[in-house]
């Protein structure tokens, strides 16, 4: 068998890779350069509204996940905790205090500036809130708030998309426009909103690509490399237009000699159940986690958390024509600010139209965002869809609680299940081969 390592570096995960080493550089000469830094957060970034006025964006999600892949956070989080932060805190935030407190270094080894700005542009999670209170605390930065309403009905009103581009031009710009001391400029950004739309166009294709069989993505662990750029500080550069059009096309060459999704131990050969993912992965032990599915030639065929980032796949794109209330659009339609029915009825949607097996939960210990209302949401996909459901726990990057026996025995239980309501009498078994 090949160098795991090997197996994922393809040349689209190779151009990403050469991105974010230029990302991190470029931030780490911030300082030097006078480029400005803005931390915010992943749902609702308005990352093309930062571009247009040259300023670099930070996400602490990304930062603190990252430090999770590459074992620091355990570190991190014991850190914040001994300066008061309870263990019931949401471990993203615990792990990007305590990054802070150790020295602030970014996964290159070079140290992330301070932000000139904190920038909330999304309150579907009350956490957010406080973490930003926190920073502000931590760094003297200011700060600015985007408050974004709650979809209570299931889909956002005109008066709700005008009350936040009312924000935006009020509050939002002027704050920019201070930090980078430069002026609105709405053709630049329109031109950022143009490669937008681009990118998540081949985004969409490549995620329902699984609708296939076999299919040549997985949906969960794999996307969580597919949907970086657009999730980040890259959506609406040319950077993000090429890498996703890389990108659809190394899948549509799958597709069409039959291969199944690329794992880190090879090529999935044979796909024996096609899953729908609920919730955040575990971080600390990301390839493990993975291994406990492909080993038994498991395929998340679609996620939810593929979709925190933006509801492409429900027909959204940033309209260049309308800058302003695309953004809007786009902070209100993140998928943790939509209600729990019509979080269900997304799920149903994706076990059918992807003719999947079941649904498996990841409810995350310290993320009430995703994690609130999870028992109800599985037992009511079930109903609807006749599959059945798998519940695990975890945490995001506290490796304290991830137990992988645990989690190994409830997998396994889980697709046993599913092959004796098939009626299956193949034998289970790792299905690889390298790449």
């Amino acid at each position: 068998m090949s160098d795991p390592k090997e197996a994922l570096k393809d040349a689209s995960q190779l151009r990403q890779k050469a991105m974010l080493a230029d990302y991190f550089q470029r931030l780490a000469r911030a300082p030097e350069t006078g480029h400005k830094v803005v931390y915010t957060f992943v749902p609702g970034n308005l990352t093309e509204l930062l571009l247009s006025f040259d300023l670099i964006p930070v996400l602490p999600e990304i930062n603190a996940l990252q430090s999770g892949m590459r074992k620091k956070s355990r570190a991190y989080i014991r850190e914040a905790e001994k300066q008061g932060h309870s263990e019931d805190v949401c471990t993203y935030v615990k792990c990007d205090v305590g990054m802070k407190l150790s020295g602030n270094l970014g996964p290159t080894g070079e140290r992330i500036p301070d932000p000139d700005l904190l920038l909330l542009s999304y309150t579907g999670c009350f956490t957010f809130m406080k973490w930003f209170e926190v920073l502000r605390e931590e760094y003297g930065a200011p700060a600015v708030m985007l408050q974004v309403p709650y979809q209570a009905a299931g889909k956002y009103t005109t008066a709700q998309r005008d009350y936040v581009v009312d924000q935006l031009r009020r509050e939002v710009i002027p704050a920019l426009e201070r930090i980078s001391g430069k002026a609105y400029d709405e053709d630049r950004l329109k031109e950022l909103l143009a490669r937008s739309a681009r990118a998540e166009e081949d985004l969409v294709w490549v995620l329902e690509s699984a609708k296939h069989r076999p299919s040549p993505i997985d949906g969960y662990f794999g996307a969580v490399y597919y949907v970086g750029p657009i999730f980040s500080a890259f959506r609406g550069t040319e950077d993000a237009v090429r890498y996703y059009q890389e990108l659809r096309s190394e899948v549509q060459e799958r597709i069409d000699k039959g291969l199944g999704p690329v794992t880190p131990a090879g090529t999935l050969t044979e796909e024996r159940y096609r899953l729908v993912f609920e919730g955040p992965p575990n971080w600390t032990d990301f390839r493990k986690f993975w291994s406990f599915f492909h080993e038994e030639g498991a395929v998340a065929v679609a996620s939810t958390y593929s979709k925190v980032g933006g509801s492409y796949d429900e027909g959204f794109r940033h309209d260049p024509d309308r800058p302003l209330e695309t953004l809007a659009k786009y902070c209100l339609g993140c998928y943790t600010n939509k209600s729990l029915p019509s979080r269900i009825d997304k799920i149903v949607r994706y076990v059918e139209d992807y003719q999947a097996d079941g649904l498996v939960v990841n409810s995350v210990k310290s993320c009430n965002s995703f994690s609130a209302g999870q028992l109800l949401i599985l037992r009511e996909v079930e109903r609807r869809t006749g599959k059945p459901g798998a519940f695990i726990e975890s945490d995001l990057v506290d490796p304290r609680y991830f137990s992988a026996a645990n989690i190994k025995n409830r997998i396994e239980s889980y697709l046993q299940m599913i092959a004796q309501k098939r009626g299956d009498s193949q034998p289970r078994g790792r299905r690889l081969a390298t790449v």
